[in-house]
């Protein structure tokens, strides 16, 4: 039997309208907006899948107001009421019409200029060896689109919030810190996949072995937390605590897989969020909370990472099967030979159930990887992930809209474009 999720998924590509962000756009600032995808399948659950539950998510007591969209609903705005402060400003937002949106990495330039250096400051150490290690990727040619997210989001709350557009200075570390947890997992996720590129030069356990790698990737971590400490509030640690447990959790929800076909997509989604969107989320959530004590705009700024994160790792992995390596900057197919079965080969099971089988012993025999990459390539997997993409972008940007109008804001709704359209 085909798991509702993918037949849901199915069935919004063959009965929408393909729809741009530029609509989606016009559609939140209060313009009229074609029939289209943009108006439907956008929901609120919580995040983890029950047991026995088809399509249903079950509540987690301790994290209750950290919920998802779920793909498989259609669109129905939250009925319940909203402080004052949020039904001004949902008003507000009608009213504001500029969708000429600004570009985010102009205007997070001035704070990510000086970035890199200062993690290369908090890293300090006098043993060289280890200072090189931990320097290796903190070169400043990344695409720093988490630190980019971050800055934005602080100074669209701080306008939201009727304060100074400019950063705090905990706002600033915390872009730091969301670089360092990130920099730091990409260091052992090589060292566990037995990586020997990243980002176009060779990994750090390529070139200084296995036990540096792990100790560098620790060493990180430690720092990230100490410069956690630093800021002095115990909610933004708790909250960026909850970035490492949720790393770990969803490094062993990819080792594993799931036997029954109906909860392969939930778990997919569920790793997905872990190993990349808890990052974005409660960074976002971070920056609100020194801010803003109003709960309804820290789950705004929640929601709006935790949608985007998800989307930027779907279309990470639609490029694994589009992009070449000269691109990635890590050879293409990297998924299928680590064994990983993303979304595109979960759409294709369902016109090729052949994949079930190689799904479950990860690819490893003989000719599965060539067999795998045909069929994902032969049905239409790589355009219904793009299209759950897109819908994930577009609660991003229904989320983001709630805030007052501001450059930063629209700029958040610019980089859901980046990400959509990004090809490495």
């Amino acid at each position: 039997m085909a798991c509702p999720w993918l037949r849901q998924c199915r069935r919004w590509s063959a009965n929408c309208a393909s729809t741009s962000l530029l609509e989606t756009v016009r559609h939140f600032n209060g313009r009229a907006a074609p029939p289209s995808s943009a108006t439907s399948s956008v929901g609120r659950t919580s995040r983890s899948p029950g047991p026995g539950s088809e399509g249903q998510l079950s509540a987690q007591p301790t994290r209750t107001h950290l919920k998802t969209f779920n793909p498989t609903t259609s669109l129905q705005h939250n009925s319940r009421l909203l402080t004052p402060t949020l039904q001004s400003c949902r008003r507000r937002q009608y009213l504001h019409t500029d969708v000429k949106l600004k570009d985010p990495y102009t205007l997070a330039q001035k704070d990510l200029t000086n970035l890199y250096d200062d993690i290369r400051k908090e890293l300090f150490v006098s043993k060289e060896e280890l200072k090189s290690l931990c320097d290796y990727y903190f070169d400043g040619k990344g695409k720093a689109i988490r630190p980019m997210i971050v800055i934005l989001m602080a100074r669209a709350l701080n306008a939201h919030s009727n304060r100074s557009g400019d950063l705090l200075p905990g706002q600033r570390t915390i872009a730091m810190i969301a670089e360092m947890i990130h920099t730091a997992s990409l260091v052992h996720d090589d060292v566990i996949d037995g990586s020997d590129q990243r980002r176009g030069k060779r990994t750090i356990n390529e070139l200084w072995g296995e036990k540096k790698a792990i100790l560098a990737g620790d060493f990180i971590l430690s720092t990230a937390s100490m410069a956690m400490a630093r800021i002095g509030d115990n909610t933004v640690v708790k909250v960026m605590s909850q970035v490492m447990e949720d790393l770990v959790r969803g490094e062993f929800m990819q080792l594993g897989s799931k036997e029954n076909e109906n909860e392969r997509f939930k778990h997919y989604l569920e790793k997905t969020f872990k190993k990349t969107a808890s990052l974005i989320a409660n960074s976002c959530k971070a920056v609100c909370v020194q801010v803003n004590s109003d709960p309804e705009v820290h789950e705004i700024a929640y929601k709006y990472g935790e949608n985007i994160g998800i989307a930027f790792q779907l279309v990470d992995d639609v490029l694994d099967f589009t992009s070449g390596a000269s691109h990635l900057g890590k050879p293409s197919a990297a998924d299928l030979k680590l064994g990983l079965a993303t979304g595109p080969v979960l759409f294709a099971c369902q016109q090729f159930p052949e994949l079930h089988a190689m799904i479950m012993r990860r690819f490893s025999s003989k000719g599965d990887i060539d067999r795998a990459w045909q069929y994902v390539l032969q049905s239409d997997g790589v355009e219904q992930t793009k299209y759950l993409a897109q819908r994930y972008c577009e609660e991003a940007i229904r989320q983001i809209s709630m805030l007052r109008p501001s450059a930063e804001r629209d700029a958040l709704i610019r980089v859901t474009e980046m990400v959509l359209t990004r090809d490495k």
